[in-house]
């Protein structure tokens, strides 16, 4: 029976005498909490909420079955602060991740390695002692179905709508969940379809990066004011200043100031010359652009043009109109540039993340109404 059911038998000792209780606990894997409602309502479920967020609402229904604290997860992790963008103080959506068998792509190196046999047993273990409080299977189902109650022809169940069920039409249901979890999987939820945006908008021609980053990597072993011919692209070079400092912009970001630049330049330009050139190259035979300190800089100047890629759209009002008259008449009144971006993000949103036009739609519409490239700036 369902644990709930258990107070329906007492006091009728002709059966209680005769029961064996099993403990089987709620269930605290996410996918096999979505599985359970796609069971119920059907698998058009998934239709009615942008992607991720139906994956939240069962990560929020499990958070308030977990113990407060995992000794395991703090003996492996130890500062939950570092994941701030990523996680819960709790470090309840990491356990919640390695009881459905991920491992996040958020942990760092260290973290990674550390992460053993051993100490996985140990985090698994504890769901032995988790999952027989909070809600039920059956109360689960129900606040589901108030959820999905809400959903109104045309519409999409968002964060937002995520956040204002639980914190207004719900709120006795908030309480009952662990202080700050909610915050903590929106602030996920955000950078996550923050860096799928910039993903989808990144188009930058990679034959011109490699060209910048080879010059530079041979600019640097002569002096500023003269010229030479690049070996590595036949480019002819003048190596001024504002040469080096355009492409230590793209490397280090536009607020990098001049102390920052001479000391990256001087450190890069050690490296180049003590192990890409003597030992890479010359000894090992590689060409610069398979050489450790090549696939660094690249990198580095992926990341930062993509951190940036929103930037003038942002400024743009014509932009996020284009957005909303995507699929209507009115679209083609935009410049070709404005439609070529909208359809540029939108079908690589839908290509490489599983959206479709609507969602796809919705979500961009979320990253610039939410301002989510200041909030995550830096």
């Amino acid at each position: 029976m369902n644990p709930e059911d258990n107070k329906n038998i007492r006091g009728f000792q002709s059966l209680t005498d005769r029961i064996e209780f099993i403990n089987i606990n709620y269930v605290l894997d996410s996918q096999t909490e979505v599985a359970i409602y796609e069971n119920i309502f059907g698998r058009h479920i998934h239709e009615a909420f942008l992607p991720r967020v139906l994956e939240n609402f069962a990560r929020a229904i499990i958070s308030s079955r977990l113990n407060e604290k995992s000794p395991a997860l703090l003996d492996w992790i130890g500062d939950a602060r570092k994941y701030m963008l990523y996680c819960d103080e709790n470090l309840h959506l990491l356990k919640m991740a390695i009881y459905s068998g991920v491992i996040p792509s958020w942990l760092d190196e260290e973290d990674r390695k550390n992460f053993t046999a051993r100490r996985r047993r140990k985090i698994i273990a504890e769901a032995e002692a988790e999952g027989t409080h909070g809600f039920s299977g059956r109360d689960a189902i129900d606040i589901f179905q108030d959820l999905y109650g809400t959903v109104r022809d045309g519409q999409l169940i968002t964060m937002d709508t995520l956040a204002t069920f639980f914190a207004k039409t719900r709120p006795e249901l908030a309480r009952k969940l662990p202080d700050g979890f909610l915050d903590s999987l929106r602030q996920q939820y955000n950078y996550q379809t923050l860096q799928e945006v910039k993903e989808s908008l990144y188009d930058y021609n990679d034959a011109q990066i490699a060209r910048d980053l080879q010059n530079y990597l041979f600019a640097l072993n002569h002096e500023v004011g003269t010229s030479t011919t690049c070996p590595y692209t036949g480019d002819r070079l003048e190596i001024t200043e504002g040469f080096l400092a355009g492409i230590e912009e793209q490397l280090l970001g536009p607020d990098a100031d001049d102390g920052r630049r001479r000391e990256f330049r001087a450190a890069t330009q050690r490296t180049y010359a003590s192990r890409t050139l003597t030992q890479e190259i010359m000894l090992e035979g590689k060409t610069v652009t398979d050489t450790a300190l090549y696939q660094e800089l690249h990198e580095r100047y992926v990341y930062h043009l993509k951190e940036r890629v929103l930037d003038p759209l942002m400024a743009s009002p014509n932009f996020r109109r284009a957005l909303k008259d995507l699929g209507s008449e009115n679209f083609r009144t935009y410049d070709q540039k404005v439609q070529h971006e909208v359809r540029f993000l939108i079908t690589n949103l839908c290509d490489r993340y599983g959206y479709n036009e609507q969602s796809a739609r919705e979500a961009c519409l979320y990253v610039l109404d939410h301002d989510l490239a200041t909030e995550f700036a830096g």
